[in-house]
C-alpha cells in the first residue's frame, strides 16, 4: 500500500505542474521555484510533514520535498546558530543532493555527448 500511495501521489503532483506548464504561460523555471517555494511554505505551516509521511517518496522526491528539506535544515540551524543559520542551514541540508545531480550530470555528460538545441 505504501507503494500504491506514493505512485498516485508522485503521479498527481506531476499531472498538476503539467497541466500547469500546459495551460499557463509561465517558463519551468518559474515552476520549479514556486514548487520549491511552495514545499518550503507547507513545511513552515506545518502541512507537509504529514503529507510526507503519508506518501512516502511520492512527496519525497518532487521538487516539493526538496522545499521540505530546505526548510527542515533552516529550521534547524536557526535553532542551533541563530540568525546565521538562516544563511547556512539551507546549504547544509541540501548538500548531498546538490553534488548527486551534479556529479551525475557530468557522468552522463562524458557519456552521451549533449548537444545544444537549435
Amino acid at each position: 500500500m505504501e507503494y500504491f500511495h506514493a505512485f498516485w501521489t508522485g503521479g498527481l503532483i506531476c499531472a498538476l505542474v503539467q497541466i500547469l506548464l500546459d495551460k499557463t504561460k509561465l517558463m519551468p523555471g518559474r515552476v520549479m521555484v514556486l514548487l520549491v517555494c511552495s514545499g518550503a511554505l507547507l513545511s513552515a505551516v506545518g502541512i507537509y510533514q504529514p503529507f510526507a509521511e503519508f506518501a512516502g517518496a511520492g512527496a519525497s522526491v518532487p521538487l516539493l520535498g526538496f522545499g521540505n528539506v530546505l526548510w527542515k535544515g533552516t529550521r534547524e540551524a536557526i535553532d542551533s546558530q541563530g540568525f546565521l543559520g538562516l544563511f547556512t542551514g539551507g546549504f547544509k541540508a541540501c548538500a548531498v543532493g546538490v553534488s548527486a545531480a551534479l556529479i551525475f550530470s557530468y557522468l552522463a555528460s562524458l557519456i552521451f555527448k549533449p548537444k545544444m538545441k537549435g
